[in-house]
């Protein structure tokens, strides 16, 4: 049995240590619409958009000092990465790179015709960007 969809993607929380360079990456390196600011409880919700994915990056007043563990796919269980796909995998890879952030996957091919490379954003969360010339 499946679930009725209310949308044809799925919205992302991101909580963070420090909400002025995760929207530095999320925002001005990778282009997401920043579409408003909403208070929730104990902290702030940055709202931003990515296709029709909601990415909530999630501030709050006082950080916990339980991390979750970084380092992508190996480096733990639970959500260890997500996907973007793009058009241009060289040029986002790049930009990122220019930016100062940390590429942990360098493009490579995954299967004929589909490209990935890693980066990681300022909490050391992985986010995978795609390319599909399959």
């Amino acid at each position: 049995m499946s679930i009725e969809l209310g949308k044809d993607s799925i919205d992302i929380g991101i909580v963070v240590k420090d909400a002025d360079t995760a929207l530095k990456f999320y925002r001005d390196t990778l282009g997401f619409e920043h579409v408003a600011d909403t208070p929730v409880a104990g902290g702030t919700m940055h709202r931003l958009m990515c296709g029709t994915t909601l990415v909530k990056i999630v501030k709050h007043d006082v950080v916990s000092e339980n991390a979750d563990h970084t380092g992508g796919p190996g480096g733990a269980t639970g959500i260890r990465y997500w996907t973007i796909t793009v058009p241009d995998l060289e040029a986002i890879t790049d930009k990122c790179r220019s930016a100062g952030y940390t590429v942990a996957v360098e493009p490579r091919d995954v299967r004929p015709g589909v490209r990935i490379s890693m980066v990681e954003d300022p909490d050391g969360n992985w986010v995978e960007f795609l390319e599909n010339n399959a």
